[in-house]
């Protein structure tokens, strides 16, 4: 099996973690990489570490990055409520501009370590709507990193891999498990405490539930009530 340097975007909860696991089977050598851009929480961070050394990553990086600082979402200000009930528009946890502004990130590490792959655990299924999360943002994120790096200009390929956009929620947590992944330490939770245990009331919780719930696979969450 010829062997693809990858870096991984890894938030720590069950949908990264799973394309991390689909890298690594692919035999991937995987280069795992977060952001610490200011969201409500530190346990996605902690799991995001405790999930890169799990699924046996090359080295985790943790980036510090302010965009939290400029507000607008409910994931970096704690004056904005996080919804606790499905919305009809795009809901106002969604962080402006986060996932470009992450695979630009990725893209830079990238091209250090000379890395044919970006993947990232986007899903346009079971998901709140996010437009960074569909396959036509991927698609033109794709076009974008064949133009704007050193790599792909003399000739070599720089794929961004989103194995997970068109899966379900269940279709995900189905081939996790079959992959070994123990979803007991990822935190998915938009408003989890400090030792990672869930609402079970906001949107991130009620897609995940549901997934466990129909996968029939028996759901590890750890929540505070």
């Amino acid at each position: 099996m010829t062997m693809t340097r990858a870096v991984v975007l890894l938030s720590g909860g069950l949908d990264s973690a799973t394309a991390l696991a689909i890298a690594r089977a692919r035999g991937d050598e995987c280069y795992t990489l977060a952001f610490d851009y200011g969201q409500r929480h530190r346990a996605e961070l902690a799991a995001a570490r405790r999930v890169s050394v799990m699924l046996g990553a090359v080295t985790h990086r943790v980036l510090k990055l302010p965009i939290g600082e400029l507000g607008g979402s409910a994931l970096t200000d704690r004056s904005i409520a996080v919804p606790e009930k499905p919305t009809a528009t795009i809901p106002v946890t969604y962080v402006p501009a986060r996932n470009t502004v992450f695979l630009s990130l990725a893209l830079a590490w990238a091209e250090v370590l000379d890395a044919g792959k970006i993947v990232i655990g986007v899903n346009a299924i079971d998901y709140s709507g996010y437009p960074d999360c569909r396959p036509e943002f991927i698609a033109v994120f794709q076009e974008l990193a064949s133009l704007a790096t050193k790599r792909a200009v003399e000739g070599g390929a720089l794929v961004i891999d989103a194995p997970l956009v068109t899966f379900t929620k269940a279709d995900i947590i189905r081939r996790g498990t079959e992959l070994g992944v123990d979803y007991s330490v990822t935190v998915s939770c938009y408003q989890a405490d400090d030792a990672g245990r869930a609402c079970g009331r906001c949107d991130s919780c009620r897609l995940r539930r549901e997934g466990f719930a129909v996968s029939g696979v028996p759901d590890p969450t750890r929540y505070s009530a």
